[in-house]
This record gives C-alpha cells, sequence and structure tokens, in this order.
C-alpha cells in the first residue's frame, strides 16, 4: 500500500508547481489542527512549558501559526522530493557558506548542526551543492521501510551519502578527504544517562551529546546552522562557527553552546520549531550533579 501511495499519488504530485502545492497547505493545516489534532495535546503542554509567562492568548497563538507552518513544511517536503537544483538554490540560500567552505579548503571537516527548524529538508538535499567536499547525513531509519529507504534516495540524488547513525563509524574512518557532516541536535536521546542535562526553554532537558563526542575523536570542526523563513517558499540559512579546535573544549562545551543558539533562535520565532516532537519525554536522574560528575570525568579520561 505503501508503495503504490507513493507513486501513483504522492510522486506525481510533486510534480506540481509549488505555487498550486501551498493552496493545499490551509486543507492540511484544517485536518491537523481541527480534525485530527496531531499531536496537539503534545504541541500545547511544550509551549505552555516553555513559555510560561506568555498568556493563553499569545500561546494558542504559536501553536496555531506552528501548524500552519507545519502544513507548509510538508508541501515543502512533498516538492522536496522532485524540485530541481535550480529551484531549490533559488528557494534556499546560505549567507555565509565561506565559514564552512574555508575549513574545508584547510582540509578541515566539519560537523554542520542544528534543530529541526524553518526547513531541513530542503537543507539535506542541497546540502552536497551548496558546500565543496563530501556531504554526509547522519540519521535513524524511519520505521518504515519502504518510506525510509524511498525519501533517502530522493535526499541523496544531488551527491549526498545519508549513512546510519549506527555505521557512521567505518564510514567517517575510510573518508580520506573533508567533508560535511549534517546533525540535528534536537532529538530526544535514548539513554538518559548518557545525555547532557541543560537548563532549555524553562526546562531541565537532555540533550545528545553525540556532536560532542564525534568531534573530539576525529578533530572535527563545529558549526551551528540557523534557518529562517525569509517569506513564503523561500529560507536563508546562516552559519555560526563553534569550534575549529574542540579538543581545546571544556566537557560540554560545545553541546552548551548550539543547545543556547538554538533556544535563542525559537524564542525570535517561535512557530518555526518542531513542537510536536516529543521533546522532554526522558524523566531527570535523581542525583543530577554526580551523574554530571561523572560524565566529566568519563569524557576527560578519553578526550584529555
Amino acid at each position: 500500500m505503501s508503495r503504490i501511495f507513493y507513486y501513483l499519488f504522492v510522486i506525481p504530485l510533486s510534480y506540481l508547481p509549488l505555487y498550486l502545492l501551498y493552496s493545499l497547505s490551509p486543507i492540511i493545516y484544517f485536518f491537523c489542527y481541527y480534525v485530527f489534532s496531531y499531536r496537539k495535546n503534545v504541541v500545547k503542554l511544550n509551549i505552555q512549558n516553555s513559555f510560561p509567562d506568555k498568556s493563553l492568548k499569545e500561546q494558542e497563538f504559536i501553536m496555531k501559526a506552528f501548524y500552519l507552518h507545519l502544513s507548509q513544511v510538508i508541501v515543502e517536503g512533498i516538492k522536496n522530493l522532485t524540485i530541481s537544483k535550480s529551484e531549490l538554490s533559488k528557494r534556499f540560500k546560505i549567507t555565509n557558506p565561506e565559514v564552512i567552505n574555508d575549513l574545508l579548503k584547510n582540509n578541515k571537516s566539519v560537523i554542520l548542526l542544528g534543530g529541526h527548524y524553518g526547513n531541513w529538508e530542503w537543507l539535506i538535499t542541497s546540502q552536497s551543492f551548496q558546500f565543496d567536499g563530501k556531504a554526509y547525513g547522519l540519521g535513524m531509519p524511519m520505521s518504515n521501510k519502504f518510506w525510509g529507504q524511498a525519501i533517502n534516495k530522493k535526499r541523496e540524488r544531488f551527491g549526498l551519502k545519508v549513512i546510519h547513525s549506527k555505521n557512521y563509524k567505518e564510514v567517517l574512518a575510510e573518508e580520506k578527504n573533508p567533508y560535511t557532516l549534517l546533525m540535528l541536535g534536537d532529538q530526544s536521546p535514548g539513554d538518559t544517562n548518557k545525555s547532557y542535562w541543560t537548563n532549555f526553554l524553562n526546562q531541565q532537558t537532555a540533550v545528545q551529546f553525540g556532536t560532542e563526542s564525534l568531534a573530539n575523536t576525529y578533530d572535527l570542526a563545529v558549526v551551528y546552522f540557523n534557518i529562517d523563513k525569509v517569506r513564503y517558499g523561500y529560507y536563508e540559512m546562516t552559519l555560526t562557527l563553534l569550534t575549529d579546535s574542540p579538543k581545546e573544549l571544556s566537557w560540554g562545551a560545545i553541546t552548551q553552546q548550539h543547545t543556547e543558539l538554538l533556544e535563542q533562535q525559537i524564542k525570535k520565532k517561535p512557530y518555526l520549531w518542531m513542537w510536536s516532537h516529543k521533546r522532554w519525554k526522558r524523566d531527570l536522574p535523581e542525583d543530577l550533579d554526580a551523574l554530571k560528575m561523572e560524565q566529566e570525568q568519563r569524557f576527560n579520561k578519553q578526550f584529555r
């Protein structure tokens, strides 16, 4: 059924011009928000806890604006399956690509790090031609095998290679040329005790520590990306170098910095973040101070 739906409905739909596809956005918004209430309780609770100082009316405005943005991202995701390189280049621009390209020219590979904010799918698909060097994307496979393979095949059509988060070691070990490795750092981590805990959006939050471990293991530069929607169907991405010498930084410095940058980004335009993620589903450890001390000691023993 998935295969039939994909080839007979989704792919033909994706060939339509974006201005026609965007006409579906209000319909998708109506069904997500009013009919199916897609993860509405999760979104509402996340926004309430993140912005307790805002009135109920302001929180509701953020929630409705998010669902409208989500409907547009769904449309853009459909178009992403067949969008041309030239159109994608016009609609997704990077203001300062030299931040990464200069590092690559100096034979320094880069972790390109950000969150589920704006339109990350257009970044994934365009990454290979936005920057010099090899392009990798790190992620977990989708629960539906067919959809995962089909979408990744489309993501890779311009040169990106998607690698499984459990198989990255062998891929990176064999790569001799400079590369960019795309990571989305706002996923809910799987192991509470291996997470970096910090205050994020007014809540104690478990943050994945994989970026910092990878940066120190392979001596990779870390560049944070901020995707902003400048107008309907157009995005701009700005890069911020966090470090080109990760081994000179103390435990948690990279993770703390990119988490704070994401928080600043969300506070400016909260509706562009993916509030439907179950971001705060991990329980706070009983003795957080002891856990942090243990994590820091383990990190220093391995990398310092």
